[in-house]
């Protein structure tokens, strides 16, 4: 299906009558992320349940992949009953393995999980119809189309059945996110569905490597050949999927007006909508409350801190500020070479300017290791150690005063500790020590000879110097409470930092500054993302409720690392009282962002795809 869906103002009326004759529409939204945690669009979907449930109730469901692993955490099954329940019941009856139950997040949504194994057989067939009806190849040999070909189908026969069991009953929308189920678009429209089709790219698979690849991509993009790239770069499918789904749509969306210049530019179609991601936004009663949660879990991250750099120097934690930034390993794309460069320019003038501030920035991503450095896990050990020395001796301390004041006289100190907490303690201090400079990385990185986020560290001279106030630590895994350098939820680890840096190149939305916003922590993300985008829009004093937005479209690197630089530094000559001040402000912006406010864009997409396909 290569034309545009288009809607008549006269259409209109008569399928709104026609909707009142029936019931209410059904809503399903299918992602290869639901149930299934990958990136971002996982995020979208679970934080958008309840917003979506309060408004669709049990006519609303997500379709999702069948992984058992995923499954067995994600999901809970409930009886084949009920039009989805029908429907999956006859799915399995025509040997496509599908399962009926709830998702287990917020919510409790109803959701069909389809297994794309158990159409591998049908395959050769799909794929044949695809190349034939709508000019999409797909190469035999690439386990990746295989998958998303075969997903695509298993969620066309779904809809199929569905549609066959109540479209005399009701109307549908289906509402697709991402091209990895987008073969089914076209499909569905070449066989008339008698549905509404919404798709949502969140990034264009081809946008997010020519911005890797292109130093001015964004210059560049309205004279871009977008065939001949994907051809270049082998995205050939993914891009011919993803033109289809968006063609074949009635209503093309995306979250923010940078993907849109993108998507008309790449795919040769100009959104209908713009669907701005949210989140749950929590708030507290009491401001106080939201304060001390993050001197809480501060003293958590001092703990990491004292463990990781005490042995070799201490310095001052009252003076300290924990700056991070955390994503997707895109180091361009997330501005992680440009982050780094910046860190430099800090780590001189916190110098030049005499300043007491401590900065310790965290680098948060996800890279191949083969273990958590030795040396990390040892100092956190030995910390536990001397917890336990502590305690011990506090305790005969304690209990020896009572006894000598009991007996009127005051004792020698040392004489209340016994000789074998003395030797363990100094035993403890020896193995504390080191004679070398705390690690950058925490982790062995399968190749940290070509790792480009070390070789940066390594080119800008950041090694934790003593005497160097800028601070690095590359955690090349994901914060969970399970870790065993942190302990801690990554939301609390957030909650705990002061500042969180994400001035990103290539950004569609930017779910990482909408994070730290809605824990109370300001944050810096770029006008080349569609969150910062959306925010200079929104709010021209977006930098006095603690968001700064860096200028990075018509800026070079050193400027945009000036830039990282000042707004870091401004926040380092916070005093106390004054970033407080800040956190409160961040705090009560956040709530615009709430799906409850945002949800209200995707009901108007919807509305508009009934009014278009005329159901």
């Amino acid at each position: 299906m290569a034309a545009d869906a288009t809607s008549g103002s006269s259409g209109n009326g008569k399928s709104a009558a026609r909707r009142q004759r029936k019931a209410e529409p059904l809503l399903l939204e299918c992602a290869w992320e639901v149930c299934n945690q990958v990136g971002g669009i996982y995020t979208v979907l679970r934080s958008k349940v309840p917003s979506m449930v309060s408004r669709w109730g049990n006519r609303y469901c997500l379709i999702g992949p069948y992984l058992p692993g995923k499954a067995q955490v994600e999901f809970e099954p409930r009886p084949l009953i009920g039009a989805f329940g029908t429907a999956v019941k006859a799915l399995n009856e025509a040997g496509i393995e599908a399962h009926y139950g709830r998702w287990l997040v917020t919510g409790r949504p109803n959701v069909v999980l389809v297994n794309h194994m158990s159409v591998f057989r049908y395959l050769y067939d799909v794929k044949g119809r695809l190349w034939r009806d709508h000019n999409i190849p797909t190469p035999s040999d690439s386990e990746e189309i295989n998958n998303v070909v075969a997903f695509g189908e298993a969620v066309r026969y779904f809809l199929t059945v569905l549609a066959q069991q109540e479209s005399d009953k009701r109307p549908f929308i289906a509402h697709f996110h991402e091209w990895l189920a987008g073969t089914a678009i076209p499909m569905l429209r070449q066989e008339q569905w008698p549905g509404a089709l919404v798709f949502t790219t969140h990034a264009t698979r081809l946008g997010r490597v020519l911005a890797m690849e292109h130093p001015e991509f964004y210059a560049h993009l309205p004279f871009l050949d977008a065939d001949a790239e994907a051809k270049h770069y082998n995205l050939e499918t993914q891009h011919q999927i993803e033109t289809a789904a968006a063609h074949g749509s009635h209503v093309f969306s995306t979250v923010s007006d940078i993907t849109g210049d993108e998507c008309t530019n790449l795919l040769k179609r100009s959104p209908d909508v713009l669907l701005p991601n949210g989140l749950n936004i929590q708030r507290f009663a009491a401001l106080h409350e939201f304060q001390n949660l993050h001197a809480k879990y501060k003293e958590e991250i001092h703990e990491f801190t004292i463990g990781h750099f005490f042995p070799s120097y201490s310095f001052n934690l009252d003076t300290t500020l924990y700056f991070f930034t955390s994503g997707r390993y895109e180091f361009q794309n997330k501005g992680m070479d440009v982050t780094i460069e910046a860190l430099a320019r800090l780590n001189h003038r916190l110098k030049a300017s005499g300043s007491p501030v401590t900065v310790v920035f965290f680098i948060i991503t996800k890279a191949p290791v083969r273990s958590i450095n030795v040396a990390a896990l040892e100092s956190r050990s030995m910390l536990s150690e001397f917890r336990d020395v502590a305690d011990a001796i506090k305790e005969q301390v304690g209990e020896g005063l009572v006894l000598a004041a009991a007996e009127g006289r005051v004792p020698d100190l040392n004489d209340l500790v016994d000789e074998y907490w003395r030797l363990r303690l100094r035993r403890s201090l020896h193995a504390w020590r080191r004679d070398w400079l705390p690690p950058i990385v925490t982790h062995d990185l399968v190749d940290d000879q070509t790792d480009d986020v070390l070789n940066a560290l390594r080119r800008c001279h950041l090694f934790n110097g003593p005497h160097d106030p800028v601070k690095v630590v590359y955690h090349p895994a994901f914060i969970t409470s399970t870790n065993p350098l942190f302990g801690m939820e990554y939301d609390h680890f957030v909650r705990g930092c002061h500042l969180g840096v994400f001035p990103s190149y290539y950004e569609p939305w930017g779910y990482t500054p909408l994070e730290s916003i809605a824990l109370g922590v300001p944050a810096l993300t770029s006008d080349l993302s569609g969150f910062g985008s959306y925010l200079m829009q929104l709010m021209a004093d977006h930098e006095d409720r603690g968001v700064g937005i860096i200028e990075r479209r018509y800026r070079d690197f050193h400027a945009t690392a000036d830039q990282i630089c000042d707004q870091m530094f401004r926040m380092c000559q916070l005093s106390r009282r004054e970033r407080i001040s800040l956190r409160n402000k961040v705090e009560s912006f956040s709530e615009h962002f709430d799906w409850h406010n945002l949800g209200r864009r995707y009901h108007e997409a919807h509305a508009l795809a009934l009014d278009r396909a005329g159901v």
